[in-house]
């Protein structure tokens, strides 16, 4: 076998460089990008707020002393459930003057009632006039009234007592239960707080934005961890009033969670179509924290121009798409590296 020759070598080596430098030099021509301005998407991207449709309060209807609240917050209710018992002791003592009550006028219908009857029999054989009878007859009745009156007095106070029951007015999650066991409450305090199994999304926008808010308008969502796998929901509500030059709209998402009331959820709200600069993402390229796109000048030389990259999204004719925001303009040659 023989040996090859050092000449041999070299010229295998300067033709390998050469065709290396064909192979350069016709790259860039191949991957060259013209760049212009496209029309995307509007988006704003803005923090919505889990809400619910409905806030039900279970209020005391009477003031007093909270002895039991069988309910705190994150428990689910039924509708109807009771929830905590309020006590006024004015109510017991009043209850047991009643009962007081409605007992003497027992007694006196008893003895109303017996001096009719004795009455009676003796004015039907003539001895008694018929004013007697009337007089027992008026006594009697009298007597009858006061005890039904008694008796409403009496039912009247057992019921106002019953009142200080708190039954939950809709089925759903307790979120605030604020009254501590032992407490004096006044009529009309909330005892707790209920969120009607009915949740949205609650966004407000500036003023001059709103007008983009239409009922049925999909809206992404952008961080899902409270609705699960799902990443749109619809508009479903705008709301007409204006506070703080800002309006504001609910957004139905299904499968939303209702544990976290109030918890912020990003989503991004479409306002209609802009002009942006969208290359591929192949031709931007980042070092040392600093993002740039190679740029190709009149004299055929390739620059690293340092760009400013803004969100992923798709154009006209691009599928893996980036958002120039400032480093290069429309017109512009772009190579990719």
């Amino acid at each position: 076998m023989s040996m090859t020759t050092p000449a041999r070598l070299l010229s295998r080596h300067l033709a390998a460089i050469g065709l290396g430098l064909v192979l350069v030099a016709a790259a860039p021509a191949a991957s060259r990008l013209t760049v212009r301005e496209r029309l995307v998407p509007d988006t704003k991207v803005v923090a919505a707020t889990i809400a619910t449709k409905d806030m039900a309060e279970a209020r005391a209807r009477i003031g007093g002393t909270l002895v039991r609240r069988l309910v705190d917050e994150g428990q689910r209710v039924r509708r109807g459930q009771l929830l905590a018992v309020v006590v006024d002791d004015r109510l017991t003592f009043e209850t047991r003057a009643y009962d007081a009550q409605v007992a003497a006028a027992e007694a006196q219908y008893a003895n109303a009632r017996a001096e009719y009857d004795r009455v009676k029999p003796l004015y039907e054989k003539g001895w008694y006039a018929k004013a007697r009878l009337d007089q027992a007859e008026a006594a009697a009745k009298a007597a009858a009234g006061a005890l039904e009156a008694a008796r409403a007095q009496k039912a009247a106070a057992a019921e106002l007592g019953d009142q200080g029951k708190v039954f939950a007015p809709e089925a759903g999650l307790v979120t605030a239960a604020p009254v501590p066991l032992g407490s004096v409450v006044t009529a009309g305090q909330s005892i707790a707080a209920i969120a009607v199994d009915r949740t949205v999304l609650r966004i407000d926008m500036p003023e001059r934005q709103a007008g983009a808010l239409k009922v049925g308008l999909e809206v992404g969502i952008l961080n899902g961890a409270a609705a699960g796998a799902v990443r749109t929901g619809t508009i479903e509500q705008v709301y007409p009033s204006v506070a703080s030059g800002r309006v504001m709209a609910d957004v139905a998402v299904p499968g939303l969670r209702n544990d976290r009331m109030g918890a912020r959820v990003r989503v991004a709200v479409p306002l209609g179509q802009r002009k942006a600069i969208v290359v591929p993402r192949g031709y931007v390229v980042t070092r040392f924290g600093v993002d740039y796109v190679k740029l190709l000048v009149k004299s055929g030389k390739t620059l690293d121009v340092p760009v400013q990259r803004g969100a992923a999204m798709t154009a006209p004719g691009i599928t893996d798409g980036i958002e120039l925001l400032s480093g290069v303009r429309a017109g512009d040659v772009l190579v990719r590296p």
